[in-house]
């Protein structure tokens, strides 16, 4: 039988703190014998088509604009 997921708030602040100021993405949460083990954040940037411009404040940048080639 499983054991019931035991969240705190501790944890709820811990990911509210991960989904803050996340625009675009996912939060994956990994539980192992009803605990929380392990949080994985994944975000996205989005651009405006077209434009080169960034619209967020932190991650990575994508600096190549061209249409993706389709094969």
């Amino acid at each position: 039988m499983a054991k019931p997921l035991k969240v705190d708030e501790v944890w709820l602040e811990r990911i509210a703190g991960l989904l803050d100021d996340m625009e675009f993405g996912s939060l994956q949460i990994v539980v192992h014998e009803g605990q929380i083990v392990q949080m994985e954040r994944t975000e996205r940037k989005r651009f405006e088509n077209g434009n080169a411009r960034y619209s967020g404040e932190t991650g990575s940048r994508r600096t190549d604009t061209r249409p993706a080639r389709r094969g």
